[in-house]
C-alpha cells in the first residue's frame, strides 16, 4: 500500500516507522527543513513540501497514493490536507489526527475525513475501558459511514455466562465484531458461549448506541 503522511513530527515519524515495518511504501511530507531527517527513517521517502498547498501535492502526484494521513500538530492544517486529498486527488482513504478534542466535530466527510483519530479521546477511552464494566465505551469513530467502534465488558457475574452469542438481540446495523477473552481474540459465531469478563467490541451507528446499551442492559 502506498501511504502519504503530512507532518514529520514525532507522531508522523512514528506512524511511518510502523507502516514501513509492515511492508508499506511511505512518503513523508514536511514543510520545515529542520524536520527533514532521512537518516532517522531511511526506508521512507522524504519530501519537503507544504501538504496544504495544491501545487506541492500535484508535484508529488498525490493521486497515485492509496492513503493520506494528516498527522500535523495543527488541526486546521489537517482539515485542509484531508479536504484536498479527497476532493482534488480522490485518495481512497483519508485518516486525520485530531489534536484538540473541541475540534473533533469538524473531522467528518464534509472535510474529506474517513477516520478521525483523537489522541486525547483515545487515551480517555482506554482509561474508561480499563475501569468500566457493563457500560459502552466509544473507542474510535469512522466518519465516512458515521459508525463507531464501541466496547462493553461483561461483569464477572453476568447471567449471559455460558449462553450463546445469538442471545444478543442487537439493534439494526449493529455488529459484534470480536470478543476479547484474556489473550484470545475471538471472531464470534452464533453458538459461541459468552463468559464473564469478556470484552465485546461492536461497530454501531451513533444513533444506535443508546439502543444497544439498553438492549445489553436488559439482556444482562
Amino acid at each position: 500500500m502506498k501511504v502519504a503522511i503530512a507532518g514529520a513530527g514525532a507522531v508522523g515519524r512514528a506512524i511511518a516507522r510502523e507502516l514501513v515495518i509492515n511492508g508499506h511504501a511511505v512518503t513523508l511530507f514536511e514543510r520545515e527543513t529542520r524536520n527533514i531527517k532521512p537518516d532517522i527513517l531511511p526506508a521512507v521517502t522524504w519530501v519537503q513540501a507544504d501538504a496544504c498547498e495544491l501545487r506541492d501535492l500535484e508535484r508529488a502526484q498525490l493521486q497515485t497514493f492509496d492513503v493520506m494521513i494528516a498527522a500535523t500538530g495543527d488541526d486546521k492544517a489537517n482539515l485542509v490536507v484531508s479536504l484536498l486529498a479527497t476532493t482534488e486527488f480522490a485518495v481512497n482513504r483519508v485518516v486525520a489526527r485530531v489534536n484538540d478534542p473541541r475540534n473533533e466535530w469538524l473531522f467528518n466527510d464534509d472535510w474529506g475525513v474517513d477516520v478521525a483519530v483523537s489522541t486525547p479521546r483515545l487515551m480517555a477511552a482506554l482509561v474508561e475501558e480499563a475501569v468500566s464494566v457493563g457500560d459502552l465505551v466509544r473507542l474510535m469513530t469512522f466518519r465516512q459511514g458515521q459508525a463507531n467502534l464501541v466496547e462493553l465488558t461483561l461483569p464477572d457475574d453476568t447471567p449471559l455466562a455460558g449462553k450463546p452469542v445469538r442471545r444478543l438481540q442487537l439493534p439494526r446495523d449493529v455488529a459484534l465484531v470480536t470478543i476479547i477473552r484474556g489473550r484470545r481474540v475471538i471472531v464470534p459465531q452464533p453458538d459461541d458461549a459468552l463468559e464473564g469478563g469478556d470484552e465485546l467490541v461492536f461497530i454501531a451507528p451513533e444513533e444506535a448506541e443508546a439502543e444497544l446499551k439498553k438492549v445489553v442492559a436488559v439482556t444482562l
